[in-house]
């Protein structure tokens, strides 16, 4: 049975290019095996386009792994011996097995989490929920736009109660309006209020302030576009994406809204009664 779609991502700048759920960031470049000019054409045309080839490697049948880069995001594609053909996506071997999760575990080094998640403490977020002593804090990396994340917010809003804090992450992935909507919660006065506002008018109609741009706020957008490199550090290739840590310390990533049965887990509580109907499916 299929599992339902839980996460919102953006579509690839470069179309023969698929990002792999379990990207993973380099910490330190690795040669490629090939100068540029030697490249195959369609892999000279997403260079052109600024991603980087962090690493060649022989693949099965006679195929050539290319592990590209691009805002610290990661994905793994080949191509054909005759250089002709790029193949993305899923590569299944006869015994089922995906050949993409392997060689993302064999060429893509984990990150150091704990040193990201420094960076997750000094980010640009919102926080909501207990402010004085929270009993536990998680991070999600929201956009403005992604329904499931207006899903993890309902979800999360009965443990906000019983003593969690959500610092909320605002990235810009889903279209156009998601930056002038990020900017405008972050430029506000009173940030979680505003966050709030947002959320509790999702799905509904929205009139963008003029001075509310990149543009009229380039700070702010600047921050943003930080929030979204974090995101992809995090091997996190969608929205919503958790991070927290738990009782040993450990730092925990889950992309996609929850299933409600994961949600005391992920915050450390117990369970909360959740009898919002919009919610009914992930049960």
């Amino acid at each position: 049975m299929l599992k339902p779609l839980r996460t919102c991502t953006a579509a690839s700048r470069t179309v023969f290019i698929s990002r792999i759920g379990a990207c993973l960031v380099f910490l330190a470049a690795s040669s490629a095996a090939f100068a540029a000019d030697d490249y195959p054409k369609a892999i000279q045309g997403a260079v052109a386009s600024g991603m980087k080839v962090t690493k060649t490697f022989p693949a099965a049948s006679g195929l050539t792994g290319w592990v590209l880069s691009q805002n610290g995001r990661h994905s793994i594609v080949y191509t054909t011996q005759d250089k002709k053909t790029v193949i993305s996506g899923a590569l299944i071997n006869e015994s089922g097995e995906n050949l993409v999760e392997q060689d993302a575990d064999k060429y893509i080094p984990k990150p150091d989490q704990a040193a990201l998640y420094k960076e997750l403490e000094r980010s640009s977020h919102v926080i909501e929920g207990t402010m004085k002593n929270p009993k536990s804090t998680v991070y999600v990396f929201v956009d403005a736009n992604c329904p499931f994340c207006h899903l993890t917010w309902k979800a999360l809003q009965p443990y906000e109660k019983a003593g969690l804090q959500v610092r909320w992450i605002l990235v810009d992935t889903l279209g156009p309006t998601s930056m002038p909507k990020a900017i405008e919660v972050l430029a506000a006065a009173d940030t979680t209020a505003a966050f709030r506002k947002m959320e509790e008018n999702s799905g509904k109609s929205w009139t963008p302030s003029p001075q509310l741009t990149e543009a009229g706020k380039p700070e702010v957008a600047e921050k943003i576009r930080k929030n979204g490199e974090l995101m992809g550090a995090f091997g996190i290739s969608g929205t919503p994406g958790i991070v927290w840590k738990d009782k040993q310390g450990k730092v925990n990533v889950k992309g996609g809204m929850p299933r409600l049965s994961e949600i005391p887990q992920i915050t450390g509580l117990p369970e909360q009664k959740v009898d919002d109907p919009a919610l009914a499916r992930f049960r």
